[in-house]
């Protein structure tokens, strides 16, 4: 079951993120610092760099030192199985990876996690800005005090039709209900944030006084020093990250559960130790999308101010081929989209 999009339609951003087609705007409602520079040149690895970040100091628990020095970016993959023929992808698949080069990058710190919906909401309270729209899909945005205090038919309509309970509520009184509304609330909490645009992410590392990871760091992240395909080795296997499906027979079934909560896949670990850069959530990363120096492929979509997002999602459904798992891989998108397989981790300096 390919997965809700929030704001825009869910083929056209699935194959926007996939194949590189362009998809249409949302409403450009957000307050992020970059909001007025969307479309000056593309963000260089120094300029990135440059970006002033509050927080200091070595790594936390939840963070992980990637040391400084050369890694293998990029790929000179060809689609030698047609799968874009096979799939109707519009962009031939692979070609932006073009040319493998190897690439030199100062120590950095990165999240060993992906964002959570609670800390986004944290976030979100704290700002007072307003809520990823899919909150206010799926009761996410409901406060446990408004759901103490509503009347139970209340309650057994909103745990079908937002929540999609699993239940039959006639059947339960109003605790039973509470209990049951809380522990989705709480499944939820722990869950990696998504439906949030590129300003929402950007936004967030820097109130936490980080920023969002170049591509370049999180594809050095993912690949270590020698350029893995995955982030655990050369190749796929099925169940190694959560891929929300089959995506190692080409057939997988993503749907609004399959979202987990970060480090739930043990093995979806890389070189350096940071989790699920394979699967979970796509992320979004500082870059505008641009050509690799050397590169002779011209995408029209270098000049529409897309952002990268790195990483294969949960929820790609038919789209889930095992190759959009790897850490080489560019999709890109217009910074003002959300989707509700697309979240974040944070970065910031030594």
């Amino acid at each position: 079951m390919p997965r809700r999009i929030t704001q825009i339609s869910p083929l056209l951003l699935l194959v926007s993120l996939i194949a590189g087609c362009d998809s249409p705007k949302a409403p450009e409602q957000h307050s992020s610092s970059e909001a007025g520079t969307a479309a000056s040149k593309p963000i260089s690895p120094v300029a990135a760099l440059s970006v002033p970040t509050t927080k200091a100091g070595p790594p936390d628990a939840r963070e992980i030192l990637v040391p400084g020095g050369p890694f293998i970016r990029g790929s000179d993959k060809i689609d030698e199985e047609g799968l874009q023929k096979r799939y109707g992808f519009v962009t031939p698949l692979f070609v932006n990876e073009h040319p493998e080069h190897t690439m030199t990058l100062p120590a950095f710190i990165i999240d060993k996690f992906e964002v959570t919906n609670a800390e986004f909401k944290t976030f979100v309270t704290r700002t007072r800005r307003p809520e990823p729209q899919a909150w206010i899909q799926n009761g996410y945005n409901v406060h446990d005090d408004k759901l103490r205090n509503a009347h139970i038919d209340n309650l057994r309509w909103i745990s079908t039709d937002y929540f999609n309970l699993d239940i039959n509520p006639e059947a339960l009184d109003k605790p039973q209900l509470l209990e049951a509304l809380f522990a989705k609330q709480a499944q939820r909490d722990a869950q990696a944030v998504t439906a949030v645009n590129w300003f929402d992410a950007n936004d967030y590392c820097r109130w936490v006084g980080k920023r969002l990871p170049l591509e370049a760091e999180w594809e050095k992240a993912a690949r270590g020093p020698n350029g893995n395909e995955y982030p655990w080795g050369a190749e796929w296997s099925q169940g190694l990250a959560n891929s929300g499906g089959n995506a190692g027979d080409e057939s997988g079934q993503g749907d609004d559960e399959s979202i987990m909560p970060p480090g739930s896949f043990p093995k979806d670990v890389s070189y350096y130790g940071v989790f699920d850069l394979g699967g979970n959530v796509s992320e979004w990363v500082a870059d505008f999308y641009h050509p690799y120096d050397g590169s002779d492929f011209d995408d029209p979509d270098y000049a529409k101010q897309h952002r990268m997002v790195k990483g294969g999602g949960a929820g790609m459904g038919h789209y889930g081929l095992s190759t959009f798992f790897r850490g080489a891989r560019r999709a890109h998108t217009a910074p003002e989209n959300a989707s509700t397989d697309v979240g974040f981790r944070c970065a910031r300096g030594v």
